[in-house]
């Protein structure tokens, strides 16, 4: 009995469902986080840390004063990455400074990228973020006053740039891009709470840190309640 489909059109739906099912992972879906747990002071990411100040940890956080608390990791998990994401799980405290640095990767060579926090000073805050070439003017800043967030909530903020564009998120949910030349980063190291040449101190809390080597999209991020 004749089936009605004839042996090409079978052979051309059977090769287009296999190439489905062996059809490469991207990079994102295939990249691995490195993870840092920030609960102890000693310690993180396995490496031991440079202390400055009297940083406490409280409920599996490290609680930053906003004054002269901050932590120095030696390593850079991103070093010859040319597309990367950052996460960090933190909680920003009312009553810190305006400008606060509370996340800032760089390199021996001087490229670097922060993210940042703005107070309002009446409960708010909106995420600043920045990448920079060494001492050139080839960098970008994200920043928008009038995304403005609660203080004293835990949050996830991110930094991703997948070779082009440099995209930050708060909770898994886009809110600024831009395009912009940044080449991999070397070794290096990472400051919590605080900029590498100690000013623009954080006051809150931060728990966790994630590095992905690839550009993860908002549904692929750690996103909070």
């Amino acid at each position: 009995m004749k089936t009605g489909v004839s042996p090409r059109l079978l052979l051309a739906w059977t090769a287009l469902a296999w190439a489905s099912v062996v059809a490469p992972l991207s990079a994102a879906e295939t990249a691995t986080a490195t993870v840092w747990r920030v609960n102890d002071v000693a310690r993180v990411g396995g490496h031991a840390t440079e202390v400055i100040g009297a940083p406490r940890v409280a409920e599996g956080a490290v609680v930053f004063d906003g004054k002269q608390d901050g932590l120095l990791v030696p390593d850079l998990p991103l070093a010859g990455a040319r597309a990367w994401t950052v996460e960090v799980l933190f909680n920003p405290a009312e009553g810190g400074g305006e400008a606060q640095r509370f996340v800032h990767l760089e390199d021996t060579q001087g490229r670097r990228a922060l993210i940042e926090t703005r107070l309002n000073g009446r409960g708010g805050w909106w995420l600043d973020t920045h990448v920079r070439m060494g001492d050139t003017d080839r960098g970008l800043t994200l920043i928008d006053p009038q995304r403005v967030h609660a203080t004293d909530r835990w949050y996830w903020a991110a930094l991703s740039y997948d070779g082009k564009t440099l995209t930050h998120y708060v909770n898994g949910a886009k809110e600024l891009e831009g395009a912009v030349a940044f080449g991999p980063m070397g070794q290096g190291k990472i400051s919590l709470g605080v900029r590498q040449n100690r000013v623009y101190w954080f006051k809150g809390a931060i728990r966790e840190v994630r590095f992905t080597r690839a550009a993860l999209g908002a549904g692929q991020l750690q996103r909070g309640n």
